[in-house]
């Protein structure tokens, strides 16, 4: 490996060891990166998500204030269906790392680091470092909401790294989750003295695949700028561990609604609302920012074209842009690809981390006044 692939697996494979999923604290992980960051200010913002979890975001700066902010999170999502060590950071002969968060977004968060480190003392530097993106968003909602740091800087604009192939990506979707709950009787099945919650569930689930098939058919509710053009629909279902022999006592649908800027989500949000009344069922909803777009011809948009020679795009998923958007217009550009994020099999290509570094110091560069 070339010295600047070095340096990236060292540091990504040193980040992917320490277990940092959204259930867990990830003031470990968090305490390793300070130690990376010698000649930063550093912010930290901790908090307590709703699992009674302590958890940290950190905002770090360095030379004067403007410029442009490298973001990327912390957390991962589970090791759902790992056969080998989530956390080992293997390095094969081909050149891998393998592991938990090694593309999403370990990997991309040391290239972010090294490339702040090695930048111009008179460039301003700005990391802007979250958790719980897997789930709430809380880690940018509070950069973006309590960050004195973040706010006095004045940046142009915030690159979000996740994996792009490098390539910009100028606008996502957002999301509205609905969690439905049902209440029940628990006893044996067999004794006929219990009631089942799914029976509660059911009139209100066929609505919802009506609406799913509906969001997948009606162009109004469509966006043809993004791909694919229909909105995600996805329905979990939950009976909170209980045995087959036994009714079930509590019964939880979760829905994942998202939608494009120019989408307007209130008839979606309207149907399931009434759905889950008619049903008799408890709704809950959880809302991240609205759906971050830049035009093509924004500046951010066109030095990102400019500096990476790749066409701007759009991306049905979501990232911390939402938030932090807030704060300073947002592209999304990071190395590897989605291809295995989220999979028992996730890796990144060690020689795609490493070419990341010289494109986000010359992104900082730009940044100098």
């Amino acid at each position: 490996m070339t010295e600047s692939e070095t340096a990236v697996a060292r540091l990504a494979a040193d980040l992917v060891r320490i277990d940092s999923r959204s259930f867990v604290s990830n003031l470990p992980v968090a305490e390793r990166i300070e130690a990376e960051l010698a000649g930063f200010e550093i912010e930290r913002l901790d908090y307590t998500d709703t699992r009674g979890v302590r958890k940290r975001a950190l905002v770090a700066h360095r030379g004067p204030a403007g410029g442009y902010a490298l973001s990327g999170h912390m957390d991962t999502v589970p090791d759902t269906g790992w056969q080998e060590d989530p956390f080992s950071a293997r390095i094969d002969e081909q050149g891998f790392l393998h592991g938990l968060g090694s593309a999403d977004m370990k990997g991309q968060v040391a290239a972010a680091i090294l490339a702040a480190r090695a930048a111009d003392k008179d460039t301003p530097v700005t990391l802007l470092l979250t958790t719980d993106e897997e789930t709430t968003k809380q880690g940018a909602r509070l950069i973006a909401q309590s960050s004195a740091l973040a706010r006095s800087l004045g940046l142009l604009g915030i690159v979000v790294a996740e994996p792009t192939r490098l390539a910009p990506v100028r606008g996502h979707r957002s999301h509205v989750n609905f969690i439905v709950e049902a209440e029940g009787v628990q006893a044996h099945s067999a004794l006929g003295t219990g009631v089942n919650a799914n029976w509660q569930l059911i009139p209100f689930l066929t609505e919802m695949r009506a609406l799913h098939e509906r969001l997948r058919s009606d162009p109004a509710l469509q966006d043809p700028a993004y791909d694919p053009p229909f909105s995600d629909f996805n329905l979990v279902l939950d009976n909170h561990g209980t045995a087959l022999n036994v009714t079930v006592a509590r019964a939880t649908a979760a829905i994942k609604y998202r939608y494009s800027r120019s989408v307007d989500p209130a008839p979606v949000v309207e149907a399931v609302r009434a759905a889950a009344a008619r049903a008799g069922l408890r709704l809950s909803e959880q809302r991240e920012g609205p759906p971050p777009e830049l035009p093509e011809d924004h500046p951010l948009v066109r030095l990102a074209v400019q500096l990476t020679n790749q066409r701007a795009r759009t991306v049905p998923y979501g990232t911390d842009a939402c938030e932090l958007q807030a704060i300073a217009p947002c592209v999304v550009l990071g190395p590897e690809s989605s291809d295995t994020i989220h999979t028992p099999h996730e890796r990144a290509r060690i020689a795609d981390l490493a070419a990341a570094v010289p494109l986000f110091g010359r992104l900082l560069a730009a940044g100098r006044g």
